[in-house]
């Protein structure tokens, strides 16, 4: 995705919200390459993802024009809650600028916490959380991208919690 002026300060460096904003492109391309949308969890599971916590780390400043790469990955799961990591690299030098992870809990509409559906589960690692939970198979990986500009693309590698 590219820095658009309005994600910039008067010096021209992406104010750091955005970065957040960028957070979640992550990660609803993310749940796009594995084979469901999260507008569908909510519209026809009643089921939502609701952000309980969140982190940035910022490492070196993105600009106004620079080309940034998102690499969302699951980094914990369970049946009521997921833990996204990101990575917000430079596309030309490779430069990791900034990351972060995202927790949510699983709710229904009224903002009760369910168990995530059995229809999604399958397709969501389960990863321990050093307490105890069980560990499955290998997180996924996607890059992400803004509207504009070509879908994420899941990557081959294996990620590890």
């Amino acid at each position: 995705m590219r820095v658009r002026y309005a994600e910039t300060d008067q010096m021209g460096v992406v104010y750091h919200s955005n970065f957040f904003v960028w957070f979640e492109v992550g990660r609803v391309e993310l749940l796009r390459s594995l084979g469901f949308s999260y507008k569908e969890m909510e519209q026809v599971d009643d089921s939502h993802i609701v952000v309980v916590e969140v982190h940035c780390r910022y490492e070196k400043p993105a600009r106004y024009d620079d080309v940034l790469r998102v690499r969302t990955r699951i980094a914990e799961s369970t049946r009521r809650t997921l833990r996204f990591s990101y990575e917000v690299f430079h596309d030309s030098t490779g430069e990791r600028l900034a990351t972060g992870f995202t927790h949510h809990v699983i709710c229904d509409g009224h903002g009760k916490p369910k168990v995530l559906p059995e229809k999604y589960r399958q397709f969501i690692p389960q990863i321990s959380t050093g307490r105890g939970d069980p560990v499955g198979r290998p997180a996924h990986v996607a890059s992400s991208s803004q509207a504009g500009d070509p879908p994420g693309r899941p990557y081959a590698e294996p990620a590890t919690a």
